[in-house]
């Protein structure tokens, strides 16, 4: 799938753990097929949602073998390969294009603060590196560092295999400057919402679709937000759209890697806690989650 469209709903596939930790390979087979099953357009290893910020890179390499195995070329396969430094995040870009993957999702670099030109070189370099198409990850809350617009324009336009972008930032403005930006390239560019609630307003003003942390609770209903949409059902898109809400309003109870985690379990998905220590939350805040759920399901998420 080396021209894979990037589009559509992407889970960042969980990544089930054992009671000691370690990787639940049997179950994130199960989840591979279940996402599938659903009517997903891909699957995303090891992204936010799959707890890559806990993952060693041995474990991110079996990760994504199970994953690509798994899939069997159904749906195209993403693998989040950004690492602090451009020489690992190369590394891990070239590893995960021999196992097999079809998109790489490559993260803003973490910690140290990086201007616009060292961000601009960084992904220059990595795309360079490989021959797959590339997503732009931004996500400023986490790792402090912003991808701006003229930034995205600019890469998507020297750089050939640089095809996407996805925008965590919760700054509606800022990915519609990423999709006016990028909208008249004749190679076309993808921008996907990597905030759940703006998964429609990006499709309504050009935008692709999403990488959807609650796919991994409810994917059918992700599914439908995407599929009401490219059927000019809006009424229906707007609807399902606005379903998830209550969701993820729970997140506010913690981590929502860690919400999202529970959820599945509690939905009968035996996927694990998050890695400690990110895995907890108040007795109150379960007792949301439980009651959430429950008016989930009897509204028609799943």
């Amino acid at each position: 799938m080396k021209d894979a469209a990037i589009k559509g709903i992407i889970p960042p596939i969980l990544t089930p753990m054992n009671d000691d930790e370690s990787v639940n390979e049997k179950e994130l087979r199960h989840q591979v097929n279940r996402m599938i099953e659903a009517g997903v357009h891909g699957i995303f290893a090891f992204g936010t949602n799959g707890e890559s910020y806990a993952l060693s890179p041995e474990e991110k390499v079996r990760v994504l073998e199970v994953v690509v195995d798994e899939t069997r070329h159904r749906v195209p396969v993403y693998a989040g390969t950004g690492c602090v430094t451009t020489a690992e995040t190369i590394k891990m870009s070239k590893k995960a294009q021999e196992i097999g993957a079809d998109v790489l999702s490559v993260i803003v670099p973490w910690f140290a603060a990086a201007s616009q030109d060292e961000l601009y070189d960084h992904y220059k370099a990595v795309a360079e590196a490989v021959d797959l198409p590339i997503v732009l990850y931004n996500i400023p809350a986490r790792t402090g560092n912003a991808l701006a617009p003229a930034t995205v324009a600019r890469l998507a336009k020297d750089v050939p295999n640089i095809m996407g972008a996805k925008d965590s930032s919760g700054n509606f403005d800022n990915m519609k400057q990423y999709i006016e930006l990028t909208s008249g390239l004749d190679k076309g560019f993808s921008v996907l919402s990597g905030n759940d609630s703006l998964i429609l307003p990006a499709l309504v003003f050009g935008g692709k679709g999403g990488i959807a942390g609650c796919a991994n609770v409810f994917p059918h209903t992700m599914v439908e937000i995407y599929t009401a949409f490219t059927a000019g059902d809006m009424e229906r898109a707007r609807k399902v759209q606005d379903s998830i809400r209550i969701f993820r309003n729970c997140f506010k109870f913690g981590n929502p890697n860690t919400i999202v985690k529970l959820a599945a379990g509690l939905l009968g998905d035996p996927v694990g806690p998050c890695r400690r220590p990110f895995c907890k939350i108040t007795d109150q805040g379960m007792a949301e989650l439980k009651k959430t759920l429950e008016l989930c399901k009897a509204n028609g998420l799943h």
